[in-house]
């Protein structure tokens, strides 16, 4: 039996999720076990996405290499964003630790829905704002933001990670616009993938202007002949970035942009449990009544849209 098109995009987010949960935990094990520049890991992850796409695609279907040149500079600027959230995420988790970045990028719930309703016409009910309202105060109740003193002892920390949160916001919205113009999702990963990797290297081109980028072009192969880095490295990329991004991508086109990102927001659950089970990482009671709190607004925009008419099953082809 065909699933409709909101199971679809529900499956789709979920799987997505699962993906996306065990990126913290490659990267926080790359800048604490290999001193890796988080800005370099970040550029690094990207030339290995575009790496493992293109003789995939070249294989299974060449035409998702084509796109028409009038979306070149819409992708670009896709692009330029998703470097602005790539990088600012691993600066947070470096910063914070892979459980607490991972959740403090959801306070874009909020964003997403409040965004979509005025410029995409999504819709935003008094359970949505319930979610907005939870989500929310789960971010900051994690993140710290309501102490002062985490402000004084890690207040690069708290910014970049709230930053996150704008940067996955326009992320979403504008994967949602990209369905829009009728681009495949593969498509779409490879170009902002490959725009992101490209941006990426000339912030790590500056001579170690940004915080945690390349000081000298040699700090680029930071990892050098360490073989066990680079494999964790090419499994970050290969694995849950192409698996997270690209079922991210598809559930944006079955899905409105704020219900795909709250759903995805189940990732920090996964995140926690991956990262005390191998790194030892443990959230704090006020960090855990946090997560309760997001996923309480989880819970809540889901009911929402299960109370919504069912949308026409899909027929198989």
């Amino acid at each position: 039996m065909a699933l409709s098109r909101s199971a679809q995009g529900y499956t789709a987010a979920l799987i997505s999720a699962i993906f996306l949960s065990t990126t913290s935990i490659f990267i926080r094990h790359l800048i604490t076990g290999f001193d890796v520049p988080p800005l370099v890991l970040a550029c690094w992850r990207n030339v290995i996405v575009i790496s493992t796409l293109i003789p995939a695609m070249l294989v299974l279907s060449p035409r998702l290499l084509r796109v028409g040149w009038t979306n070149i500079p819409f992708l670009a600027l896709f692009g330029l964003m998703l470097a602005g959230f790539n990088g600012l995420w691993t600066l947070s988790v470096a910063y914070n630790g892979a459980a607490v970045a991972t959740v403090m990028v959801y306070c874009s719930v909020a964003y997403t829905a409040i965004l979509g309703w005025k410029f995409l016409g999504e819709s935003l009910g008094a359970l949505k704002f319930g979610a907005i309202a939870l989500c929310l105060g789960g971010c900051a109740l994690i993140s710290g933001a309501l102490n002062a003193s985490a402000w004084q002892t890690n207040f690069l920390g708290v910014v970049v990670g709230l930053l996150t949160g704008l940067c996955y916001t326009a992320y979403s919205l504008m994967g949602r616009v990209t369905s829009q113009r009728g681009i495949s999702p593969w498509t779409t990963l490879l170009y902002i993938f490959g725009f992101a990797g490209f941006f990426l290297f000339l912030v790590n081109m500056t001579g170690g202007w940004f915080p945690g980028s390349a000081v000298t072009p040699m700090d680029m192969f930071w990892l050098g002949s360490r073989w066990d880095g680079w494999v964790v490295l090419i499994l970050l990329g290969a694995i849950p970035t192409v698996g997270g991004y690209g079922f991210y991508n598809v559930s944006l086109c079955l899905l409105d942009a704020s219900v795909a990102n709250i759903i995805v927001s189940l990732e920090p659950a996964f995140t926690a449990v991956f990262a005390f089970l191998i790194l030892g990482e443990v959230l704090t009671p006020v960090q855990l009544l946090g997560s309760a709190l997001l996923l309480a607004g989880v819970a809540a925009i889901k009911l929402g849209d299960l109370r919504r008419r069912p949308l026409p099953v899909l027929q198989e082809a």
